[in-house]
């Protein structure tokens, strides 16, 4: 097992370092301890070290109090079974004077992993990662020598008290536990831990969650996440070969060896973690990942919808990543959402266009609107609506929204209608479009035109007027591509027509008016001669 440099420290490292700072010899005292059984009241001292204000004090005592109860798992030197209350050793009884030795050092075995746990919350990481790893340690010990009579069908010999223990402190609802999460991250990769980890974590989720009536919890969630995170799911069965307890009997019949029962674990956990309202921050980090960190080991994706329904009523950015994952879902997992196309018609407001996701949703809008099977009304409001907005559009969302209209009358030849209406240009008329109107297919978009964009070609600005004017012929077959305009901003606008080069030369001599000088003086001798 992978541990940290600071848990392997040598005992004769220890030693020189003990000298120095505590009163007393932790590493000998050990020692002693570990080779005499009449020493064992020397183990009050290295756990009353564990107390210690001083933090090399803690962590030698961290050190020390790992090598002697992984010695003593290992010789058995520890009492197997239901531990008795520690009264009972005081009365006596037929017991023998090694069984009592056995119960007194579980006693202190127990008493040293509360302290190791309560120094996972400990104010210096040093502490902490000393804490953590030391647990671990004993988790794999235990592993080899259980100390309990454990359900061997189901759960075989994995101390999962203990893991359910490591993983409530990580999980704390009142500190930010993501750096010594990530340093739990060498654990999670190993295949017993990261199925009994999971385990736990929804247990636990569901118990704090329901405590709270289901309120958000800002910084218990944020562990949660980062914790769910670092969880990096295998994808073939012959993947599953690093353990931190290896089972010598039956392993192919352990749960936490079997690939469905991870994904099955992997899925509960999502999923009751996802039920819960989260922090509006974290919708965006799920969202994120969602397709390639979390939809791929679920066995039925479309139980994220209602997430995604919930990401999507947060708004903004927000809205548009939960779109996404809604059209994965429609397009890879067959979901059937009719309102789809409604949502996405609701996002199209003026703000669209100063956004800083605004490349983002034009990728994602033209991806959503590429089907050439989409009904013609469907298009025919998203190009009006598009069209309407431009007209109080930046000069550099035009330049990317002009050729996105083109291209969608382009897929869809049924919508040369929009702009090719003769009565909209003989005679002035009242536009049956519904701006307001929130469903697409009670707009009336197909009645209107697209009188937007010959308004547009008497823009201000050259190529704005220059890209309108595209309607005037007939569009070629060939969709123009937006990928390079997506990111376009004002200030490379301003820089790109700084820069251009004149094409033509500059006039500078025009050729005389001789003949409105001839009439002048016609004028002029006609007036004499009548005088």
């Amino acid at each position: 097992m992978a541990t940290s440099k600071r848990c392997n420290v040598s005992s004769e490292n220890l030693t020189e370092n003990v000298v120095k700072t505590p009163k007393i010899d932790i590493s000998g005292k050990v020692d002693l301890i570990i080779q005499s059984k009449k020493h064992a009241n020397d183990v009050f001292d290295v756990l009353e070290y564990l107390q210690s204000e001083k933090e090399k004090n803690v962590i030698c005592a961290i050190n020390g109090c790992t090598k002697l109860f992984c010695t003593s798992l290992e010789r058995g030197d520890l009492y197997v079974g239901q531990l008795p209350k520690e009264e009972v050793l005081l009365i006596g009884g037929d017991r023998s004077a090694n069984e009592k030795y056995c119960m007194f050092m579980r006693h202190r075995y127990n008493g040293c992993l509360e302290l190791l746990l309560e120094h996972i919350s400990h104010e210096s990481y040093q502490i902490k990662e000393s804490a953590l790893c030391a647990l671990m340690k004993f988790a794999s010990m235990e592993g080899k020598f259980p100390l309990q009579d454990l359900d061997w069908s189901e759960h075989y010999s994995f101390p999962r008290e203990l893991i359910q223990a490591v993983v409530e402190r990580l999980l704390s609802q009142k500190e930010d536990m993501a750096v010594l999460i990530s340093r739990f991250q060498e654990y999670l990769e190993m295949e017993d831990v990261r199925y009994y980890v999971m385990s736990s974590v929804r247990e636990n989720v569901g118990r704090v969650m329901d405590k709270s009536k289901g309120a958000v919890m800002p910084i218990y969630q944020n562990n949660v996440f980062t914790l769910l995170s670092n969880i990096n799911m295998p994808s073939q069965e012959s993947e599953l070969t690093n353990y931190l307890v290896k089972q010598e009997a039956k392993h192919e019949d352990w749960k936490a060896a079997k690939l469905k029962e991870h994904k099955r674990a992997f899925e509960r956990l999502w999923l009751g973690f996802l039920k819960y309202k989260l922090p509006s921050s974290m919708y965006k980090k799920v969202l994120v990942i969602l397709h390639d960190s979390i939809l791929p080991h679920i066995s039925n994706p479309t139980l994220m919808i209602d997430f995604l329904t919930a990401a999507y009523d947060v708004g903004g950015a927000i809205s548009l990543l939960a779109l996404n994952g809604m059209f994965v879902l429609i397009h890879q997992h067959n979901l059937d959402y009719p309102d789809f196309y409604k949502k996405l018609y609701s996002l199209l407001e003026p703000s669209v266009f100063h956004v800083k996701y605004r490349a983002r949703f034009f990728h994602l809008a033209n991806l959503f609107l590429s089907s050439t099977h989409l009904p013609v009304y469907l298009v025919a409001a998203f190009a009006k609506r598009l069209s309407r907005l431009a007209l109080t559009a930046p000069p550099a969302s035009l330049l990317m929204v002009l050729p996105f209209i083109c291209n969608l009358i382009r897929r869809h030849p049924a919508c040369r209608v929009l702009i090719h209406r003769p009565s909209a240009a003989d005679e002035a008329c009242v536009d049956p479009y519904l701006m307001e109107e929130e469903d697409p297919s009670q707009c009336h978009a197909l009645e209107s035109s697209l009188w937007e964009l010959q308004t547009l070609q008497k823009h201000y600005h050259p190529d704005v007027a220059k890209a309108a004017m595209a309607i005037n012929k007939p569009l070629s077959q060939q969709e123009d591509d937006i990928s390079e305009l997506l990111e376009l901003s004002t200030y490379e606008l301003m820089e790109r027509d700084l820069k251009q080069k004149q094409s033509k030369t500059v006039p500078l001599e025009f050729d005389p008016a001789t003949q409105l000088l001839q009439g002048s003086v016609g004028v002029l001798g006609l007036n004499f001669s009548l005088e």
